[in-house]
């Protein structure tokens, strides 16, 4: 339990910033899910799917979500998915 006014408020920051970064994790790895489902049904608009999931991994490794090299990583992937 926080103990002084200024611990109590980073306590209250700090659920919000974590409820925040969960909401924006979990949106980029659903856009990732959505593009390689539609890579493998081979239904769907790919290209639109492809570039929603690029700028949801570009803004979660823009904010620190995840590192810089797997997101990287992820956008190789999907780009080799989709020329193939």
């Amino acid at each position: 339990m926080a103990n002084s006014a200024q611990a109590t408020k980073r306590v209250r920051q700090n659920a919000s910033k974590e409820e925040r970064n969960t909401a924006q994790l979990s949106a980029m790895r659903t856009a990732v899910k959505q593009f390689n489902q539609a890579i493998e049904t081979g239904e769907g608009d790919k290209q639109a799917l492809f570039n929603h999931a690029a700028k949801l991994v570009d803004r979660a490794a823009g904010k620190g979500l995840v590192h810089k090299n797997k997101a990287r990583n992820v956008k190789v992937a999907m780009t080799e998915s989709l020329n193939a």
